[in-house]
Order: C-alpha cells, then structure tokens, then sequence
C-alpha cells in the first residue's frame, strides 16, 4: 500500500471547527471532528473481554484495486447501483473499504462482499464483487461510549486501552453506528492535537462544506475532555492519539454506542 496512506497532510483551521485538509494538490473538509482523548496511561478497564454491544463482527477491511466499481443493492449483477467506488480518493489515497458480509460459493470463496459506505445517510451499504477489493482481517477496533464519554481500544477481543471523551454538543451529537478509517495523517495546526484519523462517519451538520466528515483526533483544549462541546466529534488527548496512531490502521472499525 502507498506511503500515502499515512503522509503528512498540512491542515488549516476552518471557523474555529472544521479544518481543510490538503494532500497531493487536492483539498477535502475534515468537519466536525471525532476527538477522542483518554488517560496518561491505559484506564481502568484494559485487560478486559469485550462484551456484546462492544463487540465488532466483519469479514475485513482493505482497499478498492479495480479502478472504478460500482455499488449494487444485492450481490447479483442485475441489481441496481447504490454506490460508485474509485481506486483512489479525490487526495489520492488509495480507497479504504470495511466489508461487514459476505456470499461464498460452496468451496467457501467469497464471491461478493457487502461494504460499507461511506456518505449520507450512515449507516448504508452494498454489494461489490470480490475481485473488486482486496480484504484482510480485522484483529482491532476502537469504541466510543457517547453517554458515558468514553473510549476503549480493542486488540484481539481485549480491551488495552481506554480513557474519557469528548463528544458532541446537544444538537450536534456524534452520530452512532460502526464506520472506519479512512486515512490518518499528522496536522500541523495546534487545533487538532497531535494526531488525526478520519472516519467514513458524518455529522448531522449538512450545511457545512465539504458535507461533515467525522474525525478522530488530538486536541490542545484538554481541559474540555469529558464534556460534550463538539459539532458531532470526539476528542482524545494526545498521549492516546500517539499510542493509537501506531496501532490503528487505515480501515479500522470505530463503533460509536449510545451508552
């Protein structure tokens, strides 16, 4: 995969919340930032099993390898398009996908994969054939508990890291549902703290430019951890965006929960 993948981006701020991000002589909106920011060391609850509302069940993630693939409702090629897929970003990075279902032959090859995408409304997802994407298992996933505000890092059904949270303000919550990363980078503005991933996640904020793509980042507000103040976000101090940016991989689930 290309060392794109993980470039240093350039960003700069936009009204205080959203920010522009710049890669490869294109521009994009990072909005509404996903800030989560945890404690100095691991919390309280590292070492434990994931339970069931936790738990995250796909069949991997990866990225597009045909140039172009289209969506389809059903995994059948008579179904109608849902969707539209490039091999590249509008930055150039190479398409993240999260595929959450399969269909297999009976010598159990998979045949068509159902992904998620990415876009209004959250939540959608389609088919696309296999040869169309590349996919691995996911061993690692990152939950966020909106009510409680708070984060757990889960590597191989255990929980080793966890800390408080910064989420969305009343109106402007963080939208629940199982999205992913689709790229990472490191800003050089001081708003976004010391990392940022961005999530195939959107806000409820239609309105702003570039349609709210949900964030996940550091901050230099860490006085504001554990509130809900952001326009559909989440913030992380910086200590646990660092230890998450070397083991979260571009097309890692992130489940957000209500509780």
């Amino acid at each position: 995969m290309r060392r794109s993948l993980e470039r240093v981006i350039r960003v700069s701020p936009f009204l205080g919340y959203g920010e522009r991000v710049m890669a490869g002589g294109r521009s994009m909106r990072l909005l509404c930032c996903v800030i989560v920011a945890a404690l100095g060391v691991a919390g309280g609850a590292a070492g434990s099993t994931t339970s069931a509302a936790t738990a995250v069940h796909v069949v991997g993630s990866g990225v597009v390898v045909w140039p172009r693939v289209g969506v389809r409702t059903a995994p059948n090629l008579r179904a109608p398009f849902v969707a539209r897929l490039d091999e590249f970003g509008e930055d150039y990075r190479p398409r993240a996908v999260l595929a959450v279902a399969a269909r297999r032959d009976a010598s159990g090859r998979a045949l068509w994969y159902r992904v998620s995408i990415p876009g209004r409304p959250n939540g959608r997802s389609g088919w696309v054939p296999a040869a169309s994407i590349r996919v691995g298992p996911v061993d690692r996933w990152l939950v966020v508990f909106r009510a409680e505000r708070r984060f757990e890092f889960v590597l191989r059904g255990r929980v080793v890291r966890s800390g408080p949270v910064a989420v969305g303000a009343p109106g402007m919550e963080t939208p629940l549902g199982l999205f992913y990363v689709q790229a990472k980078f490191r800003p050089s503005e001081p708003v976004l703290g010391a990392y940022a991933f961005q999530t195939s996640g959107y806000s409820k904020l239609s309105d702003w430019p570039g349609g709210g793509v949900v964030g996940v980042h550091g901050t230099n507000t860490p006085q504001l951890i554990g509130q809900a103040v952001s326009h559909g976000c989440v913030r992380l101090r910086n200590v646990d965006i660092e230890f998450l940016r070397s083991v979260v991989r571009v097309g890692t689930p992130i489940k957000i929960v209500a509780g």
